[in-house]
């Protein structure tokens, strides 16, 4: 049933984020699978971390040249989820994947440890690596080379922002067994519609 229209579906994320990440600070709220199509046709998910959200979208960073950044590039549609088991929560959200502005890209590294730093420069994503030692010497090449320096970003590092088109909100409750949804989608006049409804044990176990 179709409730009303014109909501920014962003606070809702928002509020229900802060929630769980203060109810269960032991738990890694930030984390989301991304879910892409890849050069072969088929799907594939993998765990990252949300490092920012705004009222645009859903921002994360890694290795243009990994497997993921290849997807994308091929075909930009994705999908992420956030599964919140303790808070018997979930968000499901589809939309766009874009490559954000190099200089908020370089904003976002310059706050990183020097060990991620470094890591950057030595990972090389979705690639056989013959042993640890290539690694162990990378690592010491690339220490040289920055000791006492401002270690740059690399080229092929930066982030994503996912822009979406819906995003689904479901709560479980344990005592009833249903899942109580709420969807948001984006209209073609740039508006949010916004849906809600019941589901028995649509994701969710109590």
């Amino acid at each position: 049933m179709n409730i009303s229209s014109g909501h920014n579906p962003i606070e809702h994320f928002q509020k229900w984020f802060h929630d769980v990440d203060i109810a269960y600070p032991e738990s890694e709220s930030n984390a989301m699978l991304l879910s892409t199509i890849g050069l072969d046709g088929f799907p594939k998910s993998r765990i990252v971390l949300l490092k920012r959200f705004t009222w645009e979208g859903f921002i994360f960073f890694t290795n243009y040249n990994s497997e993921k950044g290849k997807a994308i590039a091929f075909n930009n549609n994705v999908s992420i989820s956030f599964h919140w088991a303790s808070a018997k929560r979930e968000v499901l959200i589809t939309g766009k994947a874009d490559k954000i502005s190099n200089n908020l890209s370089e904003g976002y590294f310059e706050s990183r440890p020097e060990g991620s730093k470094l890591s950057s420069w030595i990972s090389k994503q979705s690639q056989i690596i013959d042993s640890r030692k290539i690694l162990n010497d990378q690592l010491k090449y690339y220490e040289t080379k920055f000791k006492n320096k401002s270690i740059p970003k690399p080229s092929y590092w930066g982030g994503y922002i996912v822009k979406p088109s819906s995003l689904e909100f479901i709560k479980h409750d344990p005592e009833t067994g249903f899942d109580y949804c709420t969807k948001y989608t984006l209209r073609s006049d740039y508006n949010w519609s916004k849906d809600v409804f019941v589901l028995k044990n649509r994701f969710l176990t109590p």
